[in-house]
């Protein structure tokens, strides 16, 4: 119909360069009369790629990578790929996923790994995937990694409480998960006592207890610190769901925040800002966005960088100074 040809027409139609836009508007003025669509098995045939990336995490109801696949999946939607996802819900789900990985690289062009840890199971990305892979929360040998530092965050966070007079400061310890090797606590328990012992402050292990991850965790945890002989005058959680139960169970104890306990905690969650605390933001947002324009860019042959993004402090309501 255009006197051209399909090499031609397959460039026009997907907006490559090297069409003369005389040709390019012939193309897709017949293409609309005929009310053509690419068939996508036949072009993903004729392409050799699937069109598909995969992605795997350990909980997509968590808040990290329910809040990466939004910025993800925007990306590739936009860019006409379809998302192939393995969610490793139960214990033994990684460690499956790991030992079934050449099965699922058959079936995409790319990976994008959030809080899978393959470190823990092997020397690098080689080892498991034949394909371009992008790790979000990992540095891994052979993949493009998007890491935060941990422990340079949590340090700034309890450096913010003793720049504002407080002395005595409790730690609220996400701890290790079953079958998940995270480095993510044992980091941030680092940054904390680096902020200690550089202003000359105790370690003092009465002062660190266990949230569990969540809220219900953060309120148990804060009425153990109060409970002491001694409490603390500042808690540094090392999530803002435990810090949201830390608020709730001191509010309820008739504290006042911050003028009785200042709180900070660290993710910069959706509800943060409306509860005025001050934690450390995770752009989990902007990292699902990065991962996914990275792992496209692998698949292009581009070279890439890895990247540790920056966790800025955000002062809000819940701390303030001492006395």
């Amino acid at each position: 119909m255009t006197g051209v040809s399909v090499a031609t027409v397959s460039r026009a139609l997907r907006n490559l360069p090297y069409v003369a836009s005389a040709t390019r508007s012939r193309v897709l003025d017949a293409a609309a009369e005929l009310q053509y669509e690419a068939h996508p098995q036949a072009s993903r045939l004729a392409s050799g790629r699937t069109w598909t990336i995969g992605l795997a995490a350990p909980q997509f109801g968590a808040w990290f990578p329910s809040r990466a696949l939004g910025g993800i999946n925007s990306v590739f939607a936009k860019a006409g790929y379809d998302l192939l996802i393995s969610m490793m819900a139960a214990p033994d789900d990684r460690r499956r996923f790991l030992h079934e990985a050449r099965s699922f690289c058959r079936r995409v062009d790319g990976i994008v790994l959030i809080d899978t840890f393959v470190s823990a199971e092997g020397n690098s990305a080689g080892d498991f995937f034949d394909r371009p892979v992008v790790a979000v929360n990992e540095r891994l040998e052979g993949a493009a990694s998007i890491i935060i530092d941990n422990r340079i965050a949590a340090r700034r966070a309890v450096e913010h409480l003793i720049e504002l007079g407080h002395e005595r400061i409790g730690l609220v310890v996400g701890p290790q998960l079953e079958d998940l090797p995270t480095p993510v606590p044992a980091q941030r328990l680092l940054g904390y006592e680096d902020a200690l012992r550089a202003a000359g402050l105790p370690c003092e292990p009465e002062l660190a207890v266990s949230g569990d991850w969540t809220a219900a965790g953060g309120a148990v945890a804060v009425s153990r610190l109060l409970e002491g002989a001694e409490p603390p005058t500042a808690v540094f959680c090392m999530s803002d769901q435990m810090a949201f139960g830390v608020l709730w169970a001191a509010t309820r104890r008739g504290l006042n925040i911050p003028g009785d306990l200042s709180v900070i905690g660290f993710d910069d969650h959706d509800l943060s800002e409306a509860m005025g605390l001050t934690t450390m933001r995770q752009a989990v947002d902007e990292m699902g966005v990065r991962a996914a324009e990275t792992v496209m860019a692998l698949i292009d042959g581009e070279p890439v960088s890895n990247i540790t993004w920056d966790v800025p402090l955000m002062v809000r309501e819940t701390t303030s100074s001492l006395g």
